[in-house]
């Protein structure tokens, strides 16, 4: 077959000399730190345990996409930053994302049918499979037979936060919170949410520090704490199987603080700490502390605090008295009380110990759901049906989780320890690599002037430094 000459792309010129380039330099990518993603995977296993929650009843002797093929493909390229299912009928032409998914010839031409050569891995209409095909599919289906189970995902999510210790820690604080997930067409489950001014989805995030344990899609026409009792008892019961003793505490805002969590905390040993919206009655009982910062402030023209501690209850909606903090504060615009009701008894914490390094230590999770969001594009949920939202909202939480293995098993120590996802990605992940492939070996050439020389260095000795399966924080 004649080849054909790339077209040639003329720039500006630099001053005498012409400009021009082509997309002819062979077998080049973009995401050569991809390679670092692979090593967490063999680290930790999370993919490979991802592709357990999952049935699948066609023909093997008729497929060259394995399940863990597919669902590696669909992670990798999220935590590279491809969001969207139709970037991999260009991606599946990508040796180096081959691999990096496990593919045994990543040049593609050992493909079966003539069409596919070139193309290790799967099209989109191939990867939706893992989406769309629905939860009594069987085997007689035509062409969805690939069965999601969400519940074996979640229970992985909270066991993915177990492995990430190597001992049971005294005590572990649990995040919730909600937020909302607009939507541009007629998907299942939508609804106008006035707080938030649009139509979206109102998912529930909880979160243990940078562990994510739970990510579920919910319709926007419920309370923001509709659901967090039964995903706590299942999280905390699955917690107490392997550490019977440790400590819970839970955290949230104002749209959390409801009786029948609270009620369950109690009933459960475990502690809360928990916003609570301002009323008369309590603006009443704190009048003398309001004054109190008012003069402050008066005093020296800056923003004034002083926290009062007392016992309140509601006229009929809690079921017992308990113990609200409350923080009186006084700004250059006026009056910014704030309160927060808790199970923590006074000589635990006192109250400005509690508002201050306890309660508002809950914000960092926003930065969670943020790099869930933004970085791995938890909010692509434009599938019509719910179920196979929840299902990309899965595949966005554990390119999360893999992103989490890398930074903490391979970036401990280095200047990205704390980097979020997206910074990650920019700096380690995004580096152009010319792939050569020959019956002997794949390698992989970077960029000399790559500036991350000695960080990708480190990060790939740090992740291959231990034993597979074993995972340090």
């Amino acid at each position: 077959m004649t080849e054909c000459k790339p077209e040639q792309l003329e720039f500006h010129a630099l001053g005498k000399r012409p400009v021009v380039a082509a997309f002819d330099g062979g077998m080049i990518s973009s995401g050569g730190g991809g390679l670092l993603l692979r090593e967490a995977e063999v680290r930790t296993g999370i993919l490979a345990r991802l592709t357990e929650q999952f049935t699948d009843d066609r023909d093997p002797d008729a497929i060259e996409h394995t399940v863990l093929d597919l669902v590696g493909q669909r992670v990798y390229a999220l935590a590279l930053g491809y969001e969207d299912l139709n970037d991999h009928d260009r991606l599946r032409l990508d040796p180096l994302l081959a691999a990096v998914v496990g593919k045994a010839d990543p040049s593609g031409a050992d493909r079966l049918h003539p069409r596919d050569r070139g193309k290790a891995l799967a099209s989109s209409s191939t990867l939706n499979r893992l989406e769309l095909t629905p939860e009594d599919a069987k085997a007689d289906a035509r062409y969805k037979k690939i069965v999601a189970h969400p519940a074996g995902m979640d229970a992985l999510l909270v066991d993915c936060f177990l492995d990430a210790h190597p001992t049971a820690p005294r005590s572990i604080w649990i995040d919730l919170d909600a937020t909302d997930d607009p939507l541009h067409g007629n998907q299942e489950g939508r609804f106008f949410h006035g707080y938030y001014g649009h139509y979206c989805y109102l998912p529930l995030y909880i979160f243990s520090g940078e562990h994510l344990l739970c990510a579920r899609l919910r319709a926007s026409d419920i309370d923001a704490a509709a659901g967090s009792v039964e995903e706590l008892t299942r999280i905390v019961a699955r917690i107490r199987a392997r550490w019977g003793q440790v400590e819970i505490i839970i955290r949230g805002d104002s749209g959390f603080c409801r009786d029948d969590i609270m009620a369950w905390c109690e009933a459960n040993d475990v502690q809360f700490v928990l916003g609570l919206a301002k009323n008369k009655r309590l603006l009443k009982q704190i009048a003398e502390a309001m004054g109190e910062a008012e003069r402050l402030y008066q005093e020296h023209g800056q923003a004034s605090r002083v926290f009062d501690d007392l016992r309140y209850r509601t006229v009929d909606s809690w079921s017992q008295e308990r113990r609200v903090v409350a923080k009186a504060e006084h700004l250059a615009k006026g009056a910014n009380p704030r309160f927060v009701v808790t199970s923590l008894p006074a000589t635990r914490a006192d109250a400005r110990t509690l508002y201050e390094d306890l309660y508002c230590a809950r914000g960092d999770m926003e930065n969670r759901i943020k790099e869930q969001q933004l970085d791995l594009f938890a909010d692509r949920t434009s599938s019509h049906t719910m179920r196979a939202n929840q299902n990309r909202l899965y595949f966005s939480s554990f390119a999360y989780v893999l992103l989490c293995a890398v930074r903490r098993l391979g970036l401990q120590g280095t200047e990205l320890a704390r980097a979020q996802c997206g910074t990650i990605r920019l700096k380690l992940l995004k580096i152009g690599a010319q792939v050569r492939i020959s019956v002997r070996r794949v390698r992989v050439s970077f960029s000399e002037s790559f500036p991350g020389v000695e960080l990708f260095r480190q990060a790939l000795h740090n992740l291959r430094g231990g034993p597979p399966g074993v995972i340090a924080t």
